[in-house]
């Protein structure tokens, strides 16, 4: 087994940390530079992405044919954490959910016509882009089965009625990407289509409140009262928005915790630049047994979830869906994040509640990250759901689940 990274991908790694570290970090110590809803300011992040661009830094997980990095899995992973070193740093790049997740299952399943219209603008940091798929009870969450909302076909076009919430960055997007109810047909009853903020029938009832920093366009509740979309903006077959959401939404978990094991990372270096220099009792909170035994376990648990990530990252390099490797990945690195930020918050002390760091901005991020792709207890589910059925299959060393070929028109 190899564990170190191919000589062109640390190179974009240390390039990419370097531009954090230079470009990125200091600005996060200066409240002018934020936003209203605690991102970073839109004129410092245009300022931010040109020269992130200029460094060839831009868009890593595209094809260099679309102005991309061209970086496979395993390269994201690796780059994806050092971005989020800065709390600033994935949208600066380009990398940042929902355009992140957003763009690579176009890339993957659009036509020709659909990547110009619909990807390529996002690629280019044009515009923003959003998923529309979660619902208010009793719509569908976790289970997309529930999925309420409905797209009924006259003619060439679809009509779109229903509801949706906490959908991530609607307030600053143009391009849509919509999961509706199409049958009742409990597996291939949901397809996937393409819409712009700009179409009449839909509305953003509100900018839901949260607890954490958001991204920009926060959380929005929107309503469909007659949305007419063209049937050539369906993505894949009618039947197959579930296929579509799983597509998007594996990698897209992925890379999530690419994300968090960069804020992770953050969080115990500003703790141990503090115990290293804060005395107490005549002792440097450092050489203290009780706080290396802290560090020591948040720093093993963030290692773990990067070994988690790179396997699962492997295995959707080799074409595989990871199912089982990116459900383990999304629960550990969760709770190995929160752990991270919480140790460090716990040792910086009073300095740790304060805005004095970025400490509490994380925090209060970190929460929603047992919440968003499906809560932790149902990837948990997904888990031994698998062991039960593939018993000792469960634990093969060479085991490929490659995906099914479709069998729809």
């Amino acid at each position: 087994m190899e564990f170190t990274l191919p000589a062109p991908i640390d190179d974009v790694r240390r390039r990419v940390r370097a531009f954090v570290d230079e470009r990125l970090i200091p600005l996060e110590a200066d409240r002018v530079n934020y936003d209203e809803h605690e991102n970073v300011r839109e004129d410092v992040l245009a300022r931010m992405r040109g020269e992130a661009r200029a460094a060839g830094l831009w868009a890593l997980q595209m094809p260099k044919s679309r102005g991309g990095g061209g970086l496979p899995f395993v390269g994201m992973a690796a780059c994806y954490e050092e971005m989020n070193r800065s709390i600033f740093g994935p949208a600066a790049f380009n990398s940042a959910a929902p355009d992140d997740g957003n763009m690579m299952v176009l890339e993957r399943v659009g036509t020709d016509a659909q990547k110009t219209r619909w990807l390529q603008p996002i690629v280019e940091g044009r515009v923003r882009s959003s998923f529309v798929m979660t619902e208010p009870h009793p719509g569908g969450g976790s289970d997309p089965a529930m999925i309420a909302t409905t797209a009924e076909k006259r003619g060439d076009r679809w009509v779109v009625r229903g509801r949706k919430w906490f959908i991530t960055g609607a307030d600053a997007a143009s391009h849509f990407l919509l999961i509706a109810r199409t049958s009742d047909d409990a597996r291939r009853g949901h397809t996937a289509f393409m819409f712009h903020r700009d179409q009449p029938g839909w509305r953003l009832l509100r900018r839901i409140p949260i607890m954490g920093p958001e991204e920009h366009g926060g959380h929005g509740e929107l309503v469909f009262d007659g949305l007419e979309i063209d049937d050539g903006d369906r993505l894949l077959g009618v039947g197959e928005g579930l296929k579509v959401a799983q597509i998007r939404l594996g990698p897209a978990r992925l890379t999530h915790c690419m994300r968090w094991l960069g804020l992770a990372r953050r969080s115990l270096e500003i703790a141990q630049e503090y115990i290293g220099r804060r005395m107490s009792g005549g002792r440097r909170l450092a050489d203290r047994e009780s706080v290396q035994l802290q560090m020591g376990e948040a720093a093993m648990q963030v290692r773990i979830g990067r070994l988690l990530v790179m396997h699962a990252a492997s295995k959707l390099d080799a074409g595989a869906m990871a199912r089982n490797e990116l459900s383990m990945a999304k629960v550990h690195v969760a709770d190995a994040l929160h752990r991270a930020v919480d140790t460090a918050i716990q040792l910086n002390g009073g300095r740790g509640y304060s805005k004095d760091t970025p400490l509490e901005w994380i925090y209060r991020y970190a929460r929603q990250a047992r919440l968003v792709d499906g809560a932790s207890e149902v990837h948990k589910t997904v888990i031994a759901r698998h062991l039960a059925e593939d018993a000792e299959a469960f634990f093969d060393w060479n085991r490929l689940d490659l995906p099914k070929r479709s069998t729809s028109a």
